[in-house]
């Protein structure tokens, strides 16, 4: 996958962690997941164009390179990542173990707990994060309209 397409793109997802996991405790279906920073990428047919929309509407980039054909644009606290010949489909990017800021939590669920608890509850998914590792990792589902969602940790496992 290519990694430009997992920059971080603002917003954060409303969820509380309420039990801290270990390698070997089962996780349990009623346990609430915690994403972190929530992102939204949008495959554009013209990144000049569709940057140059964006800052009409008070947009400002904050990241990117649009000679590579990808930006982050923000207002306020709304960050849009415009991503031209990367994706078919524009996609829900959630970044577990950062905040809207790309700030670290000192502890967060790991994107491998994460993907076990959604297995556990019956979700597919279409790629997943090796679990045997605990650096940065991705895994990513379709919702069922088909939407792309990507849940892509840069960061590596908490230390717990």
């Amino acid at each position: 996958m290519n990694t430009l397409l997992s920059v971080t793109l603002g917003g954060v997802l409303a969820a509380t962690l309420m039990t801290t996991f270990s390698e070997d405790q089962p996780i349990k279906k009623e346990q609430p997941v915690q994403f972190g920073n929530f992102s939204v990428s949008l495959a554009v047919k013209d990144i000049k164009a569709s940057k140059e929309f964006y800052e009409k509407l008070d947009f400002k980039q904050v990241a990117g390179k649009l000679e590579q054909n990808w930006v982050v644009l923000q207002n306020g606290t709304t960050k849009i990542g415009l991503f031209q010949g990367m994706f078919e489909k524009n996609s829900l990017t959630f970044n577990p173990g950062w905040d809207s800021e790309r700030n670290t939590p000192k502890d967060f669920q790991d994107v491998r707990e994460l993907q076990k608890i959604l297995k556990q509850r019956g979700i597919e998914l279409q790629t997943e994060a090796d679990e045997s590792t605990d650096g940065p990792a991705y895994f990513s589902l379709l919702d069922p309209d088909g939407n792309p969602i990507l849940v892509d940790q840069h960061v590596p496992k908490p230390k717990r």
